[in-house]
């Protein structure tokens, strides 16, 4: 079997697809996936703006897609127009299966330009043709992708055709998101409505299938299948109840009353079925719809208004985020940012700010077009103002469109929900976790809890880490998911799919690696997408502590202080962390880490680039780290 190596290069301005070969060193140092994805990004200007043409968006596989135990995934890569940082986010899916059964010898297309008219860019038997899409203009996803019912299509909703700054991809009917950071929007920008996948998945070659039988059972028995398999992402609700890391209220509290209601039992007792994968991993819960029909992704279901996918990030940031505490009414929340194409973690904390906003007097909903109160609790309003910001149609949706860090900057309040260089954190509050604040603050595309979750073990049982440690459970983890997004691989096999793992599945496909090298790969990525964004002006400061966890929260122990996070230590652990990675005290990568990881020559002339004389302290003596 050949493995691919080849790029799809569209110019939709030009409306041209060709196809060229992927430079040999590329495929050697970064695989495909993430790595691919950022090596094709460093080549733009510095300073593109992410909703102009000569932004860059690629839809990348790697080279173990459609193989591999877990679900399939596809990687959109692109500048986010939420951070300006660079951006890679994932969706899953028979869209992301279809895709790389689609692209023949290729790893990916990317995308400039872009279309006068929308248009959408068909992939099939390794070639790309873009075709005129006028009629599906202002159709959300579930409709634009019952319009290809012999396809799997990843597509826009309203929300990425108006700019909403965290507009997601959407693909198999909103079942699936390539949700953070706003690939919608760059994709709406370039008026590409859909990429539709025509090819079925790719066969396992013989030499994979006893390895895939072996893998899938041992992924199964894992922790992370085990889990999966009891509730998909549903159990962080109840984890982060009984630890005291789930975000209550827009972040005022860090337990909620009603946090049962929302996770797996509810969702068990309302479910009409569960879905399963051929990989044998859960698909999400699927409970009625308005109409009372269940939502099954298939076209047929495309009827229902309310269809939705409940998992883990929307009873968190719908439900205890927005104090609602009600299955249904979360579920239904979820099925129309679904619908509409809008990442339901930053929608959640654009409303939780709205609220706690309004409630400081620091925003009238009545003088910005919205004709009713906001309050937690209240399912309706933030279902309108939702619509309204997937829209643009009121100032306070418009504002909102930008990001809850855009809206405090104009109006003031940028202490109440945090951000991390632009996106809103997700899914648990680090006040309950301190490692977890560095895992945000130095996340390479913001605020996110995929890049390293210290708070799994940290919330459960307290380590003890020392501070060197932490910055070493944060930065080993970090390279771990890069390493496996490079292959594209399911997030859940990140313990268990390691280098040696790796060298095996892609000898069998012909692809000789050695362990030690790929043991360098997320080390590596990690360190070219800090230098893409210190190219576009990201420092030290954009790694800061975001203020709102700077203070206590409700039941916080205010004897001692409240809860808070200590700034002064977070700036300690954010110079281990920096010293750990190799990088000087501004947080820029040295040219000996450049060198070691064979990056050397790469840097441009407007890359920061640090000096081993201002690496700080590593603090490996701290002296109960044994």
């Amino acid at each position: 079997m050949t493995v691919p190596d080849r790029m799809l290069r569209v110019d939709l301005s030009a409306e041209r697809a060709r196809s060229e070969p992927v430079p040999e060193r590329w495929l050697a140092r970064y695989v495909g996936g993430k790595g691919l994805g950022a090596r094709y990004l460093y080549e733009m200007e510095p300073g593109v703006d992410p909703a102009s043409p000569a932004n860059r968006l690629a839809f990348l596989v790697g080279p173990l897609t459609g193989y591999l135990p877990g679900e399939p995934r596809y990687a959109a890569v692109t500048k986010s127009p939420l951070t300006g940082t660079f951006l890679d986010s994932y969706g899953g899916g028979s869209f992301a299966a279809r895709l790389a059964g689609s692209l023949g010898d290729h790893l990916g297309v990317v995308i400039e330009g872009a279309a006068d008219e929308p248009v959408v860019l068909s992939l099939g038997g390794g070639e790309a043709t873009i075709e005129p899409a006028g009629d599906l203009r202002g159709l959300d996803a579930a409709e634009t992708d019952a319009r290809f019912p012999d396809a799997a299509v990843a597509c826009v909703g309203p929300a990425g055709e108006a700019g909403v700054r965290y507009a997601t991809i959407a693909s198999d009917g909103g079942d699936h998101h390539a949700g953070r950071g706003g690939a919608g929007a760059v994709m709406g920008a370039k008026g590409l409505k859909a990429v539709v996948a025509r090819d079925p998945p790719p066969e396992a070659p013989d030499a994979l299938r006893a390895l895939r039988d072996r893998s899938e059972a041992a992924f199964a028995d894992s922790d992370a299948g085990r889990w999966l398999a009891a509730g998909d992402t549903l159990e962080t609700v109840s984890f982060g109840d009984e630890t005291g890391v789930l975000p209550t209220r827009g972040w005022q509290a860090r337990r909620f009353d009603g946090a049962d209601a929302l996770g797996v039992d509810s969702a068990s007792e309302r479910a009409t079925g569960r879905e399963r994968s051929d990989d044998s991993v859960p698909g999400g819960f699927r409970v009625p719809a308005d109409d009372g029909e269940s939502s099954d992704g298939d076209a047929d279901a495309h009827d229902a208004p309310d269809a939705t996918v409940p998992r883990g990030g929307t009873p968190i940031a719908l439900g205890a985020g927005l104090g609602i505490d009600d299955f249904d009414a979360v579920a239904a929340l979820g099925g129309v940012c679904d619908r509409l194409g809008i990442d339901v973690i930053s929608a959640g904390n654009a409303v939780a700010w709205a609220v706690r906003a309004t409630d400081a007097g620091l925003v009238d909903p009545a003088n910005h077009g919205v004709d009713r109160g906001l309050s937690f609790g209240d399912e309706a309003a933030a279902r309108a103002l939702i619509e309204e910001i997937a829209a643009r149609s009121t100032p306070l949706g418009d504002a909102l469109a930008d990001g809850v860090a855009a809206a405090a900057e104009r109006f003031g309040g940028t202490d109440l929900v945090p951000t991390v260089k632009g996106m809103e954190l997700a899914s648990y509050d680090p006040r309950g976790a301190a490692t977890m604040a560095l895992a945000f603050a130095t996340g390479d595309r913001g605020g996110c809890h995929r890049r390293a979750r210290p708070v799994e073990t940290e919330a459960v049982a307290d380590p003890g880490w020392t501070p060197a440690e932490r910055a070493a459970v944060v930065a080993d983890e970090q390279d771990r998911r890069a390493a496996l997004w490079c292959l594209v691989g399911d997030d859940f096999l990140a313990e268990s799919f390691g280098p040696a793992a790796a060298a095996e599945w892609l000898a069998a496909l012909g692809d000789e690696r050695d362990p030690a090298n790929l043991r360098l790969l997320g080390e590596r990525v990690w360190t070219l997408t800090r230098l893409f964004n210190l190219r576009e002006g990201f420092d030290r400061g954009d790694d800061g502590l975001p203020v709102a966890l700077t203070r206590g929260t409700e039941g916080g122990d205010e004897a001692a202080g409240g809860d808070g996070l200590d700034p002064a230590a977070f700036e300690e652990l954010l110079d281990r962390y920096y010293a750990y990675r190799g990088w000087d005290r501004e947080g820029r990568p040295t040219a000996e880490l450049l060198d070691r990881l064979g990056l050397g020559g790469l840097p441009d002339a407007a890359t920061p680039v640090g000096s081993a004389e201002t690496v700080p302290d590593s603090g490996a003596a701290d002296g109960d780290g044994d």
